[in-house]
């Protein structure tokens, strides 16, 4: 089994109860990465049947979607990767925010139903390498944005400096001035802070207008630096943070503001590369997403905040309706009729070093989730 982070460490125990089940609507992930080719194939599929139905895709390929044609491509992919099974996913294309990209390519994109424009630092995350350097530059673009009521999401963290004392432990809080000016700037443009880690960032973005928003991870809400310092695949970034600071995204996620919600920046990686000696980051959480939260949620005493966090929230944001049909049902279950977390998924169609399959360890491998879930049209 892959050193994995034992989930129990990281969770109170659950309240006692005889009979735990929680219905909703399909949920939304608000920030996924789904990749390309063999990897993409494999992974797209198993996106059926987990309960979510609407997916915001994250645009760092190699190349990078940086116009709406790439987008255009892409999404088509995707549907045929999801098949006829996955006929009623939606996915929702964003494009990388790039010195090509001008204010007619933002309102082209937005006729096309382009949802957003992702903006990378340079080289804080995985194929950020074309990331930016300085907004400045890209302030007619965003006033574009603003116009056509485009969101703008941002990886918010500022690169390593050493000159600056910028590591990845603070690189989030010190991005969050740039989060300040860019809403100062333009106060009507709906930002979304993605995947945030750090009570700063979730004290700063509750303090500020109806137009700024975080995405929360599933594996956020799970961790701290503890488990990912020499575990690989606990590593992601922006990396996991204090005790402190999961409690403070714990606790806004408790008081259901409608500004926090579910995004996973689930974001598969080979076994072997995140076992080598420079890992990438990136947690794979896309096979089981409810169950991991349904668990968490419980053993802290606040599933009723579930359909809030991962359904309704993110798309009133968005500015998307809310499904007509189809329910999710969890159910806390004995351990031994749960959901066990697979150790490993493998990717068709892809070789890894000397011949050998290549294989995605999921978040969680190999632990058993005492819920069960069901869906129903």
């Amino acid at each position: 089994m892959p050193a994995q982070m034992d989930v129990s460490r990281n969770t109170a125990p659950a309240p006692a109860s005889n009979a735990v089940s929680i219905t909703m609507r399909p949920a939304a992930d608000l920030h996924v990465h789904l990749r390309q080719g063999p990897m993409a194939a494999t992974v797209v599929p198993k996106l059926v049947g987990t309960g979510i139905d609407t997916f915001v895709v994250m645009p760092n390929l190699i190349p990078p979607i940086t116009d709406t044609g790439m987008a255009a491509a892409y999404q088509k992919d995707l549907y045929q990767w999801a098949g006829d099974a996955g006929r009623d996913l939606k996915f929702l294309m964003t494009i990388y925010l790039s010195p090509e990209l001008t204010p007619d390519e933002v309102r082209k994109a937005k006729r096309m139903g382009i949802t957003g424009i992702k903006s990378y630092p340079r080289g804080v995350t995985t194929n950020s390498d074309s990331g930016i350097e300085s907004y400045d530059a890209y302030y007619p673009v965003f006033k574009a944005m603003e116009e056509e009521g485009m969101i703008l999401n941002l990886h918010g963290e500022c690169p390593s400096n050493p000159e600056q004392n910028i590591t990845v432990l603070n690189a989030e809080a010190r991005f969050l001035t740039h989060l300040e000016k860019l809403h100062r700037d333009f106060p009507n443009l709906r930002i979304v802070l993605e995947h945030v880690t750090t009570k700063d960032a979730v004290d700063l973005v509750a303090s500020m207008g109806s137009t700024v928003a975080c995405t929360v991870t599933v594996h956020h809400l799970y961790l701290t630096v503890e488990d990912w310092a020499g575990l690989p695949h606990g590593f992601c970034k922006p990396v996991a943070k204090t005790f402190a600071d999961r409690t403070a995204l714990r606790e806004i996620v408790r008081s259901g503001h409608p500004r926090f919600f579910l995004g996973t920046d689930s974001a598969p990686h080979p076994r072997h590369a995140k076992e080598s000696a420079k890992a990438p980051a990136g947690l794979f959480t896309s096979l089981h997403p409810l169950p991991y939260l349904a668990h968490l949620f419980h053993q802290l005493d606040m599933l009723p905040r579930l359909p809030g966090f991962a359904c309704e929230y993110g798309r009133a944001f968005y500015g998307l309706p809310m499904p007509e049909t189809g329910a999710v049902t969890l159910t806390h279950v004995p351990v031994e009729e749960g959901i066990t977390i697979p150790e490993v998924m493998t990717v068709e169609g892809m070789v890894g070093p000397n011949g050998t399959p290549v294989e995605v360890v999921p978040f969680l491998a190999g632990q058993t989730l005492p819920w069960k879930m069901t869906l129903s049209s």
